[in-house]
Parts: C-alpha cells; structure tokens; sequence
C-alpha cells in the first residue's frame, strides 16, 4: 500500500488503495464478458439439442466432427508457415495464404492432364503424389522468391513496414493470378478412388477427409522430427533465438531463413491440394479465407509454437463445423453454415481479448 508523508513530527499513516486500483477495471471487463459467453454459449446449445422437429441427429454430429477435424489439418498445414516465419523473424507473412493458392493452382492444370489422359483413374496413388510435389514445388518457389525480393531488403526495417509489404504482395500475387488465369473458379478433379467413405474404427469416413487428415499428421509428425532432430532445425532453433549470436556460432542466418520460408511453402502446397480435394475447386482468391483462418489457428495456438499451431488448427476447423449448428440451430437462424467465418474470427477477438499468447503461449502481463 502506497504511504502518505505528512509534516514534520506527524507518524506515517497507509494510504489504502481504492477498489478501482485493487481491481483492474480489465479484468472486470474480462469476467463479465466471459460470463455472457458462458450463458449464450449454454443456452444456444440446450435449445439445439432439445429440438423435437428439425434437430440434428447423431450420425449428423459425427459427419460435422469429421469433417471440422480434415478442414482443421488443412488450417494446421497453413498455420505452420506463420507460425515458422514468425518464429524466424518476428513478422506475419500475410501472403502465406497466396503460397497456398499458388500451389492448389499448379496442381490443377496437372491434375486436368491427368485426368484427360486417364492416368488420374487408373493410377490414383501415383497421381495424387505427383499432384503433392507439383504443389510443394509451385508453393515453394513462390514463398523463396517472397522471401528473397520482398522481405529480405526490408529486414532491418521498422517492424510495420515488411507486414505493410506482406499485404501488399498478397494483393499482388491474387490479381496476378486473376489475371493469367481468370477470376472464374475451376472445378479440380478428383480420382474416383475418393469418392465414397471407408469405415475407420466403425466410424464411416469420406475418402477425401480421410486421405486430409492421414496426411496432415504425417506432415506435421516430419515437421516436428526436422526441427528437433536435424542440424538444418537446430540451427532453426538457434536462429530464432538470436540471429547475432546464431551467425557468430557460424550459423548462415540467410540460408536458414529461406529454408525457413520453403518448409512453410512445402507445407502450403500439400494444404492446396488436400484443400482442392475437399472442396472440388480451385480460384484466384481461394488463399485469403483460409489464410485468415489459418494466422487465427496460429494465434489460437500460440503463434511460434508449432504444436501449438497443430492445436489451433484442428480446434478452429472443429468449431468452424460444429459451432454454428450447435449455437444457431436451437435459435432458428436460417443457414448457419453461412456464419462459419463469423465463428472464426470471433475466436480471433476472444483469444486476443482473454489470453493473446495462445494455448501454449504466455498470456500478456497485466498492467496496474
């Protein structure tokens, strides 16, 4: 408690502090908010799932789960190169979701080939393979040139300045897209070997969600042992510690950062071809959204941790699908699927509002 001096020969009385000092007015803020959350979050899902006409049934729930958890590896895979590069250098990539673009679009002109000629068909593990590493190439090689003309001039700039130039170059490779390709979307075509479902554990999952899912997590299972086990990772590591002491241990701070930037552009192109799988179509804006989505699942997590981007992830894909039934059906809103994004970028508000650091990051420290 702060103390009050008074005149000379006068003893020293405590100053108590008022309730507004003891209690951040934040913080009260905080709880009240968090207690409105709670309540509409109960009764949206009560009124839903006491439905007598009109409801969801359980085989429906289980499809949205499913479902929420494939589109969720995909905002995984994407989140990953945000929260690499800002892992690296402390900037959000913002054309990231462009990478992805970029890599969906390569696939697609070989994927129409191969479907034209047959060899989609008739060999549907080797094409969907190749589909993979035509889109890690085009992914890669647009996230490297990123790097290399865009962001490294402005390395030692004022920190706004290469995300005002991120913005910049998002908006520059969408219309140049738009403009080689046409701002009509495409449909992408899927081997037949995806249509149907497979029974997984008894649970009946759609072809394509399942080849999402599986591979995602191998994505992300090498990820985590190239980062921890490997020289290239470590010096990773060290290089996001501190670059200064990193290059004076030896380390090529370049070198690691453009290998920084083409795991996140590999990472980008299997998220565009499983994204293209999913959803049978591909266009010149189709990296924004996801993009978007993907720095919230970042943010979610605990932008910098890369499990933590992994948890974001599949947590906004679950709650993309989910949320807007659970919490609208009971209400009557007509088509709550419509307000998905919604969903997700009110998460973005709430995760900066209560907890900015993530899941497993550190929340900011309260200021009296």
């Amino acid at each position: 408690m702060a103390e009050t001096k008074l005149e000379v020969g006068q003893e020293v009385r405590p100053r108590s502090l008022g309730l507004g000092q003891r209690i951040p007015v934040r913080r009260v803020i905080q709880l009240v908010l968090f207690v409105l959350i709670v309540i509409g979050v109960s009764i949206g899902s009560y009124k839903t799932l006491t439905l007598k006409q009109g409801g969801i049934n359980a085989a429906g729930w289980r499809d949205l789960v499913v479902f929420g958890i494939s589109l969720g590896a995909v905002y995984a895979l994407i989140a990953l190169g945000y929260t690499l590069v800002y892992g690296i250098l402390l900037m959000i990539n913002f054309a990231h979701g462009e990478v992805f673009m970029a890599g969906a679009y390569g696939s697609f002109f070989v994927a129409r080939v191969f479907d034209r000629n047959g060899f989609l068909n008739s060999n549907p593990v080797a094409a969907i393979a190749i589909l993979l590493l035509v889109a890690m190439a085009v992914s890669t090689t647009v996230a490297v040139l990123l790097e290399r003309i865009a962001y490294r001039p402005l390395r030692n700039a004022p920190r706004l300045v290469p995300l005002i130039t991120a913005i910049g170059a998002s908006l520059f490779l969408q219309n140049t897209f738009r403009g080689l390709f046409g701002s009509a979307t495409r449909g992408y075509a899927k081997p037949t070997l995806l249509r149907g479902t497979w029974r997984i554990l008894g649970v009946p999952v759609l072809r394509s969600e399942a080849l999402v899912i599986i591979t995602a997590i191998v994505a992300m299972v090498v990820l985590t042992l190239f980062v921890a086990k490997t020289t290239t990772g470590k010096s990773m590591r060290a290089v996001a510690e501190d670059k200064e002491i990193a290059s004076l241990m030896g380390i090529n701070v370049d070198r690691v950062i453009v290998t920084t930037f083409a795991i996140g552009g590999i990472l980008a192109g299997i998220a565009g071809v499983l994204f293209a799988l999913i959803f049978s179509q591909v266009s010149f804006f189709m990296g924004f959204l996801p993009g978007i989505k993907a720095f919230t699942a970042a943010v979610l997590g605990g932008i910098g941790s890369i499990a933590g981007a992994a948890i974001g992830g599949l947590l906004l894909g679950l709650m993309e699908s989910v949320a807007p039934f659970l919490l609208l059906k009971g209400a009557h809103v007509p088509s709550p699927n419509q307000l998905k994004d919604a969903v997700a970028f009110l998460i973005l508000v709430l995760v900066l509002i209560f907890r900015p650091g993530g899941i497993l990051g550190t929340g900011e420290p309260e200021k009296l």
